[in-house]
């Protein structure tokens, strides 16, 4: 039997998390583009699986890194 691991937790897997309407808005303002100019996450990946998406929701990626410190990406949600 294969055991089942939450990705969520895995050291790998940067923290996801779905924007709210007025965190989508300002970032995208503040950027000067739309949701079509992010790149693209499929509503399906298993990082965002479990925060309720739709598609044209805005995910922020955090990652931490020992020579980078803390970035953050953001990825526009696909239902293809």
């Amino acid at each position: 039997m294969v055991e089942k691991v939450d990705i969520k937790k895995h050291i790998f897997i940067p923290e996801h998390k779905k924007l709210s309407e007025d965190e989508k808005k300002k970032i995208l303002k503040k950027y000067g583009i739309t949701v079509k100019h992010l790149p693209k996450i499929l509503i399906d990946d298993p990082g965002i699986v479990n925060l309720n998406v739709k598609q044209e929701d805005v995910i922020k990626i955090t990652r931490k890194s020992p020579t980078a410190g803390v970035t953050e990406f953001y990825r526009g949600v696909i239902n293809e």
